[in-house]
């Protein structure tokens, strides 16, 4: 505890914050990624005139809020308050849009990565660069913007994403991590940079439809794991510490998304190996040895933090129908007079559901509150149904809701692992989902065909996976490269239990996962219905 203390007080720390869907999260570790405190504050997104949109001010009380419960809790557990850390970094949700004008006013709302109104932009662009251009990319949200005839297009002066807008308000930096730049537009892995060819043609499309915005001019510059991305000036000091003990001039990591954070927090930086993240977004990436043999508009090519290329199965839907439901089994039990712990409540209808069929008895379910980018669905209609003698009982219902968070993000990695013939020697599965022992770590290598560890740091999330980029910046750089200081000083203790495909539950996923796709009608017609 002493020596812990120490380390508070000169600074010898690294914090990440991560602005994630529903709630902001902080991180303090040291600089071997031990967790020394945490700091949390809930949000949610709204659906505001046919956007999916948070408010900036929102994000911000979140940050201070997140910040002080962090700052608390060192306090309480060490008796001191932290004045500065080796390091600082942020991270959040990748894609979407924030547009600034020359005096930093914000335009328009913030279009979240949910929002699916890009269909014509994202087309467009896929077909103009030869690159697969997903609805939620910064690119498609400004172009779209303009083909839309928004007026606030001709103001726009910056560009960011979540992370990227944060980092700003802190440090007064216009900067981006290769990762969420990936998010943004196509990135170079040889370069680490923006895709010059493929500038140079969005800044032509831009120039004939009379926009005379320049890609390189109104985007952040990209930066990799390490590279030195400004310090915290008085005025973010100030935003994220309200009490003022907090001093400037500590430095900040690139601030990237949470596909570059969720591959840092689960060690899947190397060729061969990948990471799922389970929330209310779900993505799988693999880091590859070689690009792929053609375009798929279902995945997303992106990068680690370090730039090696990667790609990226994105399902706009994961928890949210599945926590809705468990919700209202909650409900049931107030009615009933039973105290039920949220915790337990979880972690028992999730470990019921390993008791149900490998096929879910023929159940079938939708969790989309949004579109689908995977299965190019536009909007969202959560759907339950059954066929008259399915197995219809809480172990199965429990069953093809977890099957079905991961539903969209199989489809994608079916056509890496067996249509382009991706070589993946191991997944590791993190997030929130994974926090109940013996549930989605199975259920996901039957998903892939492929062994599962989930980490005991798993439930962290992104937001250590921000601190430990930023602990690489303050330290880990004497280590050598990103992949040597996780491999060496980080993961080197760490034990995690590799789960092996139970060949029964991959025949019942594929079952499932054929059900689930002759079943896509059913939510289209849902969609077409029901719109009161």
């Amino acid at each position: 505890m002493a020596d812990i203390k120490q380390l508070i007080l000169e600074g010898r720390t690294a914090l990440g914050i991560e602005l994630g869907s529903t709630r902001i999260k902080g991180v303090l570790i040291d600089y071997e990624g031990q967790v020394l405190a945490t700091g949390a504050f809930e949000w949610e997104n709204s659906l505001v005139d046919g956007v999916w949109t948070y408010k900036l001010e929102d994000a911000e009380r979140g940050l201070r809020t997140c910040y002080a419960q962090l700052r608390d809790s060192v306090k309480q557990q060490y008796g001191v308050v932290p004045e500065k850390f080796g390091a600082i970094g942020v991270s959040a949700m990748m894609h979407g849009y924030i547009a600034l004008d020359a005096n930093d006013k914000q335009l328009a709302p913030f279009q979240t990565w949910r929002n699916t109104n890009t269909t014509k932009a994202a087309d467009e662009l896929t077909e103009l660069l030869g690159y697969n251009i997903p609805l939620r990319w910064s690119c498609a949200h400004l172009y779209q913007r303009l083909l839309d005839g928004e007026s606030h297009v001709a103001q726009v002066s910056s560009v960011f994403t979540l992370a990227a807008w944060i980092h700003y308000r802190l440090t007064g930096k216009k900067v981006i991590g290769i990762g969420d730049a990936a998010g943004m537009f196509p990135v170079d892995s040889d370069t680490h940079d923006y895709t010059e060819a493929m500038v140079q043609k969005f800044d032509a499309l831009l120039q004939k439809h009379g926009c005379n915005l320049k890609l390189r001019e109104v985007f952040p510059k990209v930066l990799v794991a390490g590279d030195d991305a400004g310090a915290l000036t008085a005025e973010g000091a100030a935003l994220l510490d309200d009490t003022g003990t907090l001093k400037a001039g500590v430095p900040l990591c690139p601030p990237e998304g949470d596909a570059g954070t969720g591959m840092t927090a689960t060690n899947s930086v190397g060729p061969r190996t990948g990471n799922l993240s389970a929330g209310t977004s779900s993505f799988a990436m693999v880091v590859l040895e070689r690009q792929l043999s053609k375009l798929h508009r279902e995945i997303d090519m992106v990068a680690t933090p370090s730039g090696f290329p990667c790609a990226m199965s994105h399902a706009n839907n994961g928890t949210s129908d599945l926590n809705a439901w468990v919700s209202l089994f909650g409900e049931f039990c107030q009615l009933m007079g039973i105290k039920a712990d949220t915790g337990e409540l979880f972690g028992k209808l999730y470990t019921h559901g390993m008791k149900g069929d490998p096929d879910c008895g023929g159940l079938l379910a939708y969790g989309y509150y949004s579109g689908e980018n995977v299965t190019f669905i536009n909007e969202g209609r959560p759907v339950f149904a059954r066929m008259p003698d399915s197995k219809f009982n809480l172990a199965n219902f429990m069953r093809v809701n977890l099957y079905t968070s991961l539903g969209a993000v199989k489809l994608g990695m079916d056509i890496l692992l067996k249509e382009e013939k991706v070589k993946l020697d191991r997944i590791m599965g993190h997030g929130g989902l994974f926090k109940t022992p013996g549930v989605m770590n199975k259920i996901l290598a039957a998903a892939v065909n492929t062994p599962v560890t989930v980490m005991a740091t798993a439930s962290e999330g992104g937001a250590w996976g921000i601190a430990l980029l930023a602990a690489y910046l303050a330290d880990g750089k004497r280590s050598g490269t990103l992949e040597q200081y996780l491999d060496e000083r980080v993961f080197k203790d760490l034990q995690g239990e590799a789960v092996q495909p139970d060949p029964k539950d991959v025949e019942g996923f594929e079952t499932f996962t054929k059900h689930y796709v002759a079943g896509l009608e059913l939510e289209k017609a849902a969609i077409a219905a029901m719109n009161w």
